[in-house]
């Protein structure tokens, strides 16, 4: 392990060993699952994770978030957040993820009052400043602790020290809630995040690791990594796909040219920020 990369490890260690106990915020994914690890091995069971269960967060997710708890040796539990339910969520707003957010941080800052842990944490590092994320001004206006930002860790980080760790997730593609496939704007309702999910089942059961299909009505825009471009579009493959994702009720089914990227569906807003105003342009 690199000298920079070991001072922030330590670092991350010394942080969770000053915070005493935590709930950890955790999905499974690669960064919640480093900050779960090195939490349990400097706390033990002073550290709980918690998983939120939705219709946004697919079975096979939660199942393996289960499974890698139980082999981390942490304790865990699921709380429903029921995110359609959440005033505004559903209408799908630009600020969104700031409901869905609020709502789960409240429910796990209780979980750690009765617990007796004095902090709730979650897995955003540093990269993630880069991005439209309203979710992390509710982290904030709650006091919740971002471990793996406050020592340093970029995703780069985040993945050598999970490899370095010996943790299954080091490789793991991302993962966003399935409300991050439709336009802002786009109300969100059950059927069509079990449409997204079944249509990225689909992809991923033809062996594509990264995926994203971004639901615009009749249209399915799929995101994969560059590389498999040349894989999605052999006659066999896109025949399969494209009958597929119209039993699923797609119309058309459409590669993305610019490859897979996260939060693609912010791109209107930073546009549209960049866009000057009626005075600028005369």
């Amino acid at each position: 392990m690199e000298d920079d990369l070991r001072r922030k490890h330590e670092q991350l260690k010394a942080i969770l060993a000053e915070m005493g106990g935590l709930v950890v915020a955790y999905s499974g994914g690669v960064d919640s699952t480093l900050l779960l690890k090195v939490a349990v091995e400097v706390l033990g069971d002073r550290v709980l994770a918690v998983t939120a269960t939705s219709e946004t967060y697919p079975p096979a997710e939660l199942e393996e978030a289960i499974q890698l708890a139980q082999e981390l040796g942490a304790r865990h539990e699921t709380v429903d957040t029921d995110e359609l339910h959440i005033d505004g969520f559903a209408n799908n707003p630009p600020e969104r993820c700031y409901y869905c957010k609020t709502e789960l941080f409240q429910k796990l800052l209780a979980i750690a009052e009765e617990q007796g842990l004095p902090a709730v944490a979650d897995g955003s590092n540093v990269d993630d400043m880069g991005d439209y994320r309203p979710g992390m001004r509710a982290g904030a206006e709650l006091g919740i602790r971002s471990p793996l930002r406050e020592a340093g860790l970029g995703k780069a980080d985040v993945r050598e020290l999970s490899k370095h760790l010996g943790l299954p997730t080091w490789n793991k593609p991302s993962f966003a809630c399935l409300a991050s496939r439709f336009p802002y704007g786009d109300h969100i309702t059950s059927e069509k995040l079990r449409q997204v999910a079944a249509a990225e089942q689909v992809l991923r059961g033809l062996g594509f690791t990264q995926v994203r299909v971004r639901h615009h009505g009749e249209v399915a825009r799929v995101e994969l990594e560059p590389d498999e471009f040349s894989t999605i579009i052999r006659p066999e493959n896109r025949s399969s796909i494209v009958e597929a994702l119209r039993k699923i009720g797609y119309l058309y089914v459409t590669l993305d040219l610019a490859g897979y990227r996260t939060g693609s569906m912010n791109e209107p807003l930073r546009r549209g920020a960049e866009q000057p105003s009626r005075r600028e342009r005369h």
